[in-house]
């Protein structure tokens, strides 16, 4: 890996060892084509990027416990991110290099992840613990790109393949097409196709397995979601870009012959499609201070393509319940809207705000509760809506102030509304002494208050309340810490 050993001749065996770990984990850089772009510095094969947050919290209620996210139930982090619980990212990247005269860039990236299953810090705390660590690999892949000059690039494998996402709300909205599959682009021309398979017989969405029989014994099988994607960015000024999208689902046919009908018609459901259209607009404000933006997104998914709910907006997690009589999500439906901007009006002030807007309807001729695969029931019908707001003001170069404002509310079929305003104040030192709000990492201290109504209140529609009992208003302090190295 290294051209060079010999520069570590003359050194005593214990700091030539600590030169190489140092030289190995400390010059990395990603190609800018990652995506989320992290740099260290620079070593001709490897480089690594990481994202985190990790810290402290409590309230002051049941004797001082553990601090809880006051967002409603099934928003995520939509309503505002400064409460959420420990995380870590370390994505590895290696690159290659190819023969002399041949421009291709070519790198393997594997992104590593940590987080805790409930509500505990890193601390303490292993995979063993209840509600301890989680572990996983979204990411392992390899692609070339601009092969021998050209435009064009291709990967394979399982990839994070997504655009930008509303930061203060840690939602990545419009394309997030990340999964395992293939893809090529071409200048501002993006195709690609993700498999999905999943083994989780509790999900409440279309089972990705069958009972095959054809051997003689009854066994579970696999089969997939094939989501085929086409993306393309026009420019329309300096100033101006939109983003067209269209996605196509198809589920297959189960593949299995059983004589007993009940067992055929919870295990062999016919195939089923779905199809998704949106458009992005992207506007730079030039009038402002560089970085300044605005980004409007609106997408339209059907039948198995109209998923996207719990903070997550991939079109393949289907919402509601199916036709239980046809078997299928045809009729379903599915309306995202994302407006996200980031205005900074000087060195002193920045604004960062957010909308986000969705409507979600199942197949089962309910709003309500209807049954799903294996008798399981869902809200067939939900509608959400969130305003956010974060005001950043820069005190100084080593210190900012975070004031934020969130409201959101959520219908789930027949039910009232549940709504939460949240109010949040965060004093952050930042070490690097930047006046942007993408400096990190930060040093926060934390204090949130958020208000509920009498729906959500009486039905604990928060995971606060969900540990309180019903109270009008909750508490949230924490100091926490946030960084990511891009580039």
């Amino acid at each position: 890996m290294f051209s060079k050993p010999a520069l570590l001749s003359k050194e005593k065996p214990c700091l030539g060892l600590l030169k190489l770990f140092c030289v190995f984990f400390i010059g990395f850089s990603f190609p800018s084509s990652a995506q989320i772009q992290y740099q260290i510095s620079t070593n001709k094969n490897v480089s690594i990027g990481s994202y985190g947050r990790a810290g402290v919290d409590w309230s002051f209620e049941n004797g001082g416990s553990i601090g809880r996210r006051l967002n409603l139930n099934n928003m995520g982090s939509i309503g505002g991110r400064l409460e959420e619980q420990d995380y870590l990212e370390v994505a590895p990247n290696f690159n290659f290099s190819p023969k002399e005269g041949d421009e291709t860039i070519i790198y393997a990236q594997i992104r590593l992840s940590v987080y805790t299953t409930g509500v505990a810090s890193f601390a303490n705390s292993t995979s063993s613990s209840i509600g301890g660590l989680g572990f996983s690999m979204p990411e392992i892949f390899v692609e070339a790109r601009n092969i021998k000059g050209s435009d064009v690039s291709i990967w394979a494998g399982s990839r994070l393949y997504r655009g930008p996402d509303v930061h203060i709300a840690d939602h990545f909205y419009f394309n997030d097409h990340s999964g395992a599959g293939f893809g090529v682009e071409f200048k501002k021309t993006r195709l690609s196709t993700v498999f999905v398979a999943s083994t989780d017989t509790t999900s409440t969405l279309p089972p990705y397995f069958y009972l095959n029989i054809k051997t003689g014994t009854p066994s579970a099988e696999l089969r997939q979601r094939v989501v085929m994607v086409a993306e393309q960015d026009i420019d329309i000024n300096e100033n101006n870009a939109i983003t067209l999208l269209g996605e196509f689902h198809r589920m297959a046919d189960a593949d299995g012959d059983v004589e007993n009908d009940s067992i055929a018609e919870i295990y062999n459901f016919p195939s089923d499609y779905g199809f998704v259209i949106g458009a992005k607009h992207q506007h730079i404000i030039k009038k402002l201070k560089s970085g300044s933006f605005n980004d409007f997104s609106l997408r339209y998914g059907t039948g198995i393509a109209n998923g996207g709910d719990g903070g997550l907006s991939k079109t393949w997690l289907t919402y509601g319940a199916p036709d239980t009589i046809a078997r299928n999500f045809q009729g379903a439906y599915s309306l995202a809207l994302v407006n996200h901007t980031v205005l900074n009006f000087s060195d002193r002030y920045s604004l960062n705000g957010y909308v986000i807007f969705a409507n979600s309807k199942g197949a089962a001729d309910t709003n309500g509760l209807s049954k799903t695969y294996f008798g399981r029931e869902v809200y067939n019908r939900k509608i959400d809506f969130t305003v956010g707001v974060r005001n950043q003001h820069y005190l100084s170069d080593y210190f900012h102030l975070l004031t934020e404002v969130n409201y959101s509310q959520r219908k789930d079929g027949e039910n009232p509304w549940a709504s939460m305003l949240k109010f949040s104040v965060a004093p952050v030192y930042v070490p690097t002494g930047q006046r942007d709000v993408w400096a990190r990492p930060h040093i926060r201290f934390v204090a949130s208050a958020a208000r509920y109504n009498d729906f959500a209140m009486e039905s604990l529609y928060s995971p606060y309340l969900e540990a309180t009992g019903p109270k009008r208003w909750g508490y949230y302090f924490g100091v926490k810490v946030e960084w990511w190295i891009w580039n």
